[in-house]
Order: structure tokens, then sequence, then C-alpha cells
């Protein structure tokens, strides 16, 4: 199993300062959800045309892999078909180009609670479309364990109905976990099939009953048993820190949190 962190966790860095914290921490991957302003991935200035070379090349010469492309693209309601198709097939070109196996993909409201609508057989026809447009370039479609998907026996039959190769499942094991009080055996055992890529981040219920991140180790969160599962089952993908500080300015620093992640995982 290899450790990569979301770019999530580090919204005030430069690709420069990323790059360089995953190599010097030890990690084997970057997972790419925005760098600076730029939260689509396909317009970050380093994987233009001109740039997408040197960066690669930097990548290699770190040992260092991107084993996802996350977009914000949501298909959980009808909306606007045309940008979806064009920014995912956007996210889909670049993966192809930079060798990246799996683009995420929304399929509820882009908030980790359950709320919100969702329109299931859009969902599932929107799945399918790109499911179709990821298999012509050799990619995959990952749809998340977040909002209503939380609940992994309903995401199953999902899954079941989408019912493609090139589509398949994100675990965030925070999300099954706070909001549905799964155990992590629970959802892999509903998921195991799908599962291509894993989020992980840590949490407590605070006092006032709201949800709190915490450094890894520190939350009640099953952390290590969702990764002894995935070992005990040979899973060989990315357990990845997604650390939402682009979204929560008071979360602790990247760089505390990037070095405590990968130093708890370590030992395990």
């Amino acid at each position: 199993m290899k450790l990569s962190f979301s770019t999530l966790s580090c919204p005030r860095w430069s690709w420069n300062e990323i790059v360089s914290t995953a190599a010097d921490l030890g990690y084997d991957g970057i997972e790419v959800r925005g760098v600076g302003k730029d939260i689509s991935v396909p317009s970050v200035p380093e994987f233009s045309d001109d740039k997408l070379a040197d960066t690669i090349n930097r990548l290699n010469k770190l040992n260092l892999q991107i084993p996802c492309l996350t977009s914000d693209c949501c298909i959980n309601v009808r909306g606007d078909e045309e940008y979806l198709h064009n920014e995912i097939n956007a996210y889909i070109t670049l993966a192809k180009k930079m060798n990246v196996p799996y683009i995420r993909v929304m399929a509820a409201e882009p908030v980790p609670e359950v709320k919100g609508e969702v329109d299931v057989p859009y969902i599932i026809e929107q799945a399918k479309l790109l499911g179709n447009m990821a298999q012509q370039q050799g990619r995959t479609i990952l749809l998340e364990t977040h909002g209503v998907w939380s609940d992994s026996e309903k995401f199953a039959k999902l899954m079941q109905s989408i019912n493609h190769d090139n589509v398949n499942v994100l675990w965030d094991i925070h999300h099954p976990f706070r909001f549905m009080k799964e155990t992590a055996a629970h959802t892999y055992n509903n998921l195991k099939q799908w599962i291509k890529h894993v989020h992980a981040k840590d949490g407590i219920v605070a006092e006032n009953g709201k949800y709190k991140y915490v450094l890894p180790g520190l939350g009640d969160i099953p952390i290590l048993e969702s990764y002894n599962i995935l070992k005990d089952n040979n899973y060989d993908g990315y357990f990845s820190l997604e650390w939402v500080k682009r979204w929560d300015l008071s979360l602790e620093e990247p760089g505390v949190v990037l070095a405590s992640f990968i130093n708890y995982m370590k030992s395990l």
C-alpha cells in the first residue's frame, strides 16, 4: 500500500513546495485537488502543454506518482451537462498525458454530510457516460463515499446499477463511520469489489455535537482498522490523507499534518 496526500491540505503552497515536501517526507504520491488559486486541475500552470513534460520529469526523478486527479464535478442532479462533460474530458485527457489512472467525480452535493438532492436514474446515466469517456483513454472514474452515498449498502446498489468497468469507488473512511455509524469492515465488505482509492482523515465529535477534524491518531475514525483490512486483502492502491485545509483555514497547518500523517502510518 502506498501513501499520498491531497493538495487540499496545502492551499497556499506552490506546486514546487508541494512536490518538495512530498519527496522530503517520503510520500509515494500526490493526489491533485487544485493548486493555489486553480481549483480546476487542468488549469494548473504546471500541467499546461508547455510545462507538462518538465513537471512529469521532476515527479519521475523523485519517484512520485499522481494516483488521482480529484475534480469538483457533481452528477447528483441535472445541470449544465455541456460544462460537466467538457470539464471531465479535460481531466481525462490530462490524466492520460500524465499516466494518472483515476478521476474523482461526486454523485452527491459537494459536502460530507447527508444533504441535498440525488437523482438516481440521472446519476446512473451520467456515470455510464463518463465511464465510456474514461474508457476511451484507458482511465477510470471514481465515485466517493460521501453524502447519501456514505450509506455503503445504498452505494453498492448504485454501483451494481451502473455496472461499468471504468466506474469504481473512492472510499472516504470518515464519512460512512461518522454519518452512518458504519464499521470499517461493514463499509469494506459492501464496496470491496469497487474500491480503487482511499481517503483518510481523523476526527472527533466535539462537545457541541459537531464533528471536528484532528491530527491522525487523535480521533475516533477507524484509520488503523481500515488500513489493516485493506492490507489483509492485498489492496495495492493509495491510502491518501485528505486534510480539508482549503475549506477550513483554522485546521492545523500542512507542514504539521503531512509529517504527522506519514509518521503515524509508518508506525502502524
